[in-house]
């Protein structure tokens, strides 16, 4: 516990820097962030960033969602020190925030998901290296000496769901996060109109064209024909028929914890506790996947219940800032993934950006908890909020 905390020293250094006329490379404000990320990307780019699914309704919900809770002070607590660790897996984080997987970063930047590993090392924080990277997992565990888990996607391979799962665990990852919620691609319409896949140009497949047993199903190394890897992984990479007895096989291949990503429904939420699944993440993929779905933080707290503190929760979608976190820890979640924000800041200032915005939300939900008037982001309980 800090008397200080990653708030204040966040604060006194800016304005420390202030006086001596630097200026912060990286904006505070989030719609400025934003802004600053897509004057530097391509419209291909900031489509696949940016979009959601459909008309992008449930993008919208999430943000709805969270504005409707209403974080409710409390007065002369004692505030002084702060607690913000969280155990998760047998591992005391400093925080309780981790980076979601994102695909096909190099879109943002060259450095791509080494520089979210040098960033998140750099903080302590864990890393969810994407299924769908720009970089092999090992060279991107390679950046990231600390803590790492992976994402996974059910493919129609099993011997390939296998090979990534061992790959995982034999580098250094401690949890594998399996994304179910991406069994078929969703109708993103931004994508649509740029007809722009970044898989079909050889983007984001990093992981498919590193595997043995990927590359032994090519007729021809990657590196000699990489059209024809990219159509292989078309027709490899999810699963519609994908069912919780199939889910459980992986546990054949891995003696790490197993998440499962996705879940909106409470009575999913409970089905994962009862198939021995060590934790949930509640996400409906950042707007994603089903156009007019809830939003993500409306089914937080029903999920946290159905769970009722047998596994971890974790949740994502919809995530902009500190208050956004302290809410989500309040409703019910462990510990909360941070999106599309990282990628901006990944956009505008490479690695520095994504350190950044990191600091700013760890210092913002540090702030956060001694002005609600808590101690500690672990004993945080709704009656920190009010619905509005």
């Amino acid at each position: 516990m800090s008397e200080v905390g990653p708030g204040l020293t966040r604060q006194i250094q800016t304005y420390m820097d202030g006086l001596q006329g630097r200026r912060a490379d990286v904006p505070f404000d989030m719609a400025a962030l934003e802004a600053r990320a897509r004057e530097a990307l391509t419209p291909e780019a900031w489509a696949y960033i940016a979009g959601g699914a459909g008309a992008e309704a449930t993008a919208a919900a999430n943000r709805a969602a969270l504005d409707r809770w209403k974080v409710v002070p409390r007065m002369a607590r004692d505030c002084a020190s702060r607690d913000l660790t969280v155990k998760l897996f047998g591992r005391t984080l400093p925080a309780p925030l981790l980076t979601a997987p994102i695909g096909v970063l190099s879109l943002a930047h060259p450095e791509a998901d080494l520089a979210v590993a040098h960033a998140t090392a750099a903080l302590g924080l864990p890393m969810i290296i994407s299924n769908q990277a720009s970089f092999p997992m090992e060279q991107i565990a390679d950046c990231a000496p600390g803590p790492k888990w992976f994402q996974l996607y059910w493919g129609r391979s099993d011997e390939l769901v296998a090979s990534l799962a061992k790959r995982a665990e034999a580098c250094g990852c401690e949890a594998i996060v399996v994304t179910l919620d991406t069994t078929i691609l969703g109708w993103r319409a931004r994508d649509l109109d740029q007809g722009h896949l970044p898989f079909l140009r050889g983007q984001g497949i990093a992981q498919y064209t590193s595997d043995p047993v990927f590359r032994a199903m090519l007729p021809e190394p990657p590196e000699k024909n990489p059209q024809a890897a990219a159509v292989m992984f078309t027709q490899v990479y999810s699963d519609p028929s994908l069912s919780w007895e199939k889910l459980k096989t992986l546990r054949r291949h891995t003696r790490l914890p197993i998440l499962v990503k996705g879940i909106q429904h409470p009575e999913d939420a409970a089905l994962a506790v009862t198939h021995g699944f060590d934790g949930v993440v509640v996400s409906n993929h950042g707007g994603r996947q089903v156009d007019g779905a809830a939003g993500s933080a409306e089914m937080l707290a029903l999920c946290a219940d159905r769970v009722g503190g047998r596994i971890p929760v974790l949740f994502d979608s919809g995530i902009r800032g500190g208050a956004d976190a302290f809410k989500a820890l309040a409703m019910g979640a462990d510990a909360v993934c941070i999106g599309r924000p990282y990628v901006w800041g990944l956009a505008a200032a490479g690695r520095a950006g994504v350190q950044a915005v990191l600091a700013n939300i760890l210092a913002e939900l540090d702030l956060t908890l001694a002005l609600a008037g808590h101690k500690a982001t672990a004993g945080l309980r709704r009656d920190a909020l009010m619905a509005g």
